[in-house]
C-alpha cells in the first residue's frame, strides 16, 4: 500500500498526522473485502462463493464501506507508524491512543484522506542552567537527633502486654479499633469500615487522626463524633471537611520500654558492647543519610530554578499516567485497594505529579545536550559499589544487570549521576538558615 503523510504539530504536545491512501489502493481493499465475504457470506439463491458483487453490495450495503474504511485505516496508519524512518519525536506516547478525527468517508472513486490525533514527547527548550544561585538549610546531626533514634529503637524493641479491662486507653497505648464513617443522619456509609486496625495512641498513624477522641476509652466501649480537618491537612481528601466516625476499642494493650543501657545496646545488634558504641554507629549512619539528603536537596533546587526558564508544554495523557503511577505507589504502602482512586485526591496529586515530568524531561534534555555516556570502565565501577554497598560479589551483581534493560537501568543512573556532579559544579549553593535534622527530613518528604 502506498500512502503520503502529513504531520502538525498542537498545543499541549499533540500531533496531527494525515494520511493519504490513493484511489486505486482504496479500490484494489474494496475489492479483496468484497472477495473476503463472497467466501463466507450465506444469500438464499446462490452458491457460496458463488454470489454476485452487485448482489453482495446491495445486500452488505454500508456495512461493507464500514469494514473496508476500517482495513484501510487499520493498515495505512500501520504502515506509517511502524514504519522505522518514522522519526521518534512524531511517534505517539505508549499510553496514547491515536484517535479518528472526525468521520471520514469512503469514495470509491477517490483518495481517502484521514487524521489522527494523539500526544507526542513533549520537546524540550532548555533555559538557563548555569550560573544558578540556590539555597539549602544548615543542617547537622545533634544530641537531639540520636536521642530520637534511640527512642525509636526503644519502641522497637519494646513488649507490650494487655491493660486489665476497665483501664482507660492513655497516650502510648497499642490499641486495636474497629471504625466507620456514619452519615449526617449518623447511618453506616458502605464500605468505610475498618476492621482490626491497630496503632499506637499519640503517633497519628490512622487516616483519621483520632487518637485525641479515644483517650478515656475502655476496651469494648465505643464512641461517636465528628472530626473537623484543617484546610492544609496532609490528607486532600480530608482537607477543609468534617466527617463523623464511630470507634470502638477491641484490645488495648500498653507499651513496656527496655532500659537505655548497654545491655539494651547488645540486643539491638551483638557487634554493640556498650551504648556509647550503639550511638556512634547511628550518628555515623545519620550523616550519611544527611549527606545524601542535602545532595538531593541542592539538585532538586537546582532543577526548580532551571524549570523556571525551561517551560514544557505537557500533553495530558502524560500527566494521567504520572498521576495512576504515584496513586499505585500510594495504595501498596498503604495496603488499600488498587481501585481507581477518587478523582479529588488525584487534583490534590496533580501538581507533583507535574513537577515530577518536568523536572525528568529537563534531566533528560541536559544529558542529551551534554552528550553524556557510559564508558565499560565506568560501568565496572559502578557495579564494584552496588557489590560493595549490598556486601555481595562483584559476580552476583553482575549477574544480577546481566539483561540488557538492567544494564540501561545502571547507565541511565550512572548519566544522571554525572549530570549532577556538572550541576554542582556550575551553580552556587548558599548555605541558609539552621534548621534540625528531623525538620529538613520532614520537608524532604513532602
Amino acid at each position: 500500500m502506498t500512502v503520503s503523510k502529513e504531520t502538525s504539530p498542537l498545543e499541549h504536545s499533540a500531533l496531527k498526522l494525515t494520511i493519504t491512501v490513493g484511489k486505486d489502493d482504496v479500490l484494489s481493499l474494496y475489492d479483496e473485502t468484497l472477495a473476503d465475504y463472497g467466501k463466507t457470506v450465506h444469500i438464499p439463491g446462490f452458491r457460496k462463493g458463488k454470489v454476485p458483487k452487485e448482489v453482495l453490495e446491495r445486500k452488505l450495503g454500508d456495512a461493507l464501506k464500514e469494514d473496508v474504511l476500517g482495513r484501510i485505516i487499520d493498515r495505512s496508519a500501520s504502515s506509517v507508524l511502524d514504519d522505522e524512518s518514522f522519526p521518534l519525536k512524531e511517534r505517539p506516547l505508549p499510553y496514547s491512543t491515536p484517535k479518528i478525527e472526525g468521520k471520514p468517508v469512503l469514495n470509491l472513486g477517490a483518495d481517502l484522506v484521514y487524521s489522527l490525533l494523539y500526544d507526542v514527547l513533549p520537546t524540550v527548550t532548555l533555559g538557563q542552567w548555569k550560573g544558578i544561585e540556590v539555597e539549602i538549610p544548615d543542617v547537622r546531626i545533634s544530641d537531639e537527633d540520636i536521642a530520637y533514634e534511640l527512642e525509636t529503637l526503644r519502641d522497637r524493641n519494646s513488649v507490650v502486654r494487655d491493660r486489665e479491662d476497665e483501664t482507660p486507653a492513655s497516650l502510648n497505648d497499642v490499641v486495636t479499633v474497629n471504625y466507620s464513617e456514619l452519615s449526617e443522619n449518623g447511618e453506616l456509609i458502605p464500605g468505610s469500615e475498618r476492621q482490626d486496625f491497630v496503632f499506637t495512641i499519640g503517633t497519628g498513624r490512622n487516616v483519621f487522626k483520632f487518637d485525641d477522641e479515644i483517650i478515656g476509652m475502655k476496651k469494648g466501649e465505643f464512641k461517636e463524633f465528628e472530626k473537623t480537618y484543617p484546610a492544609d491537612f496532609e490528607d486532600a481528601d480530608l482537607a477543609g471537611k468534617t466527617r463523623k466516625l464511630r470507634v470502638s476499642i477491641t484490645a488495648l494493650k500498653e507499651k513496656i520500654l527496655p532500659e537505655l543501657d548497654d545491655e539494651f545496646a547488645q540486643d539491638v545488634d551483638e557487634k554493640y558492647k556498650t551504648l556509647d558504641d550503639l550511638k556512634k554507629s547511628i550518628r555515623n549512619r545519620l550523616e550519611k543519610e544527611l549527606e545524601a539528603r542535602l545532595k538531593n536537596a541542592k539538585i532538586n533546587r537546582l532543577l526548580e530554578k532551571i524549570m523556571e526558564t525551561t517551560p514544557v508544554d505537557l500533553p495530558e495523557s502524560m500527566i494521567r499516567f504520572q498521576l495512576e503511577s504515584q496513586w499505585r505507589n500510594i495504595a501498596r504502602n498503604m495496603n488499600v485497594s488498587l481501585d481507581k482512586p477518587h478523582e479529588e485526591l488525584m487534583e490534590a496529586l496533580r501538581p507533583n505529579a507535574i513537577r515530577a515530568l518536568h523536572s525528568r524531561l529537563i534531566v533528560e534534555a541536559l544529558i542529551n545536550e551534554l552528550r553524556l555516556g557510559v564508558s565499560d570502565e565506568e560501568l565496572e565501577a559502578f557495579l564494584q559499589h552496588l557489590a560493595e554497598e549490598e556486601k555481595v560479589s562483584l559476580e552476583e551483581i553482575k549477574g544480577y544487570y546481566a539483561k540488557d534493560e538492567m544494564k540501561e537501568v545502571i547507565k541511565d543512573n550512572i548519566k544522571e549521576r554525572k549530570l549532577f556532579d556538572i550541576l554542582l559544579a556550575e551553580n552556587r549553593v548558599n548555605i541558609g538558615a539552621p534548621q534540625t535534622y528531623q525538620e529538613f527530613s520532614s520537608d524532604a518528604n513532602r
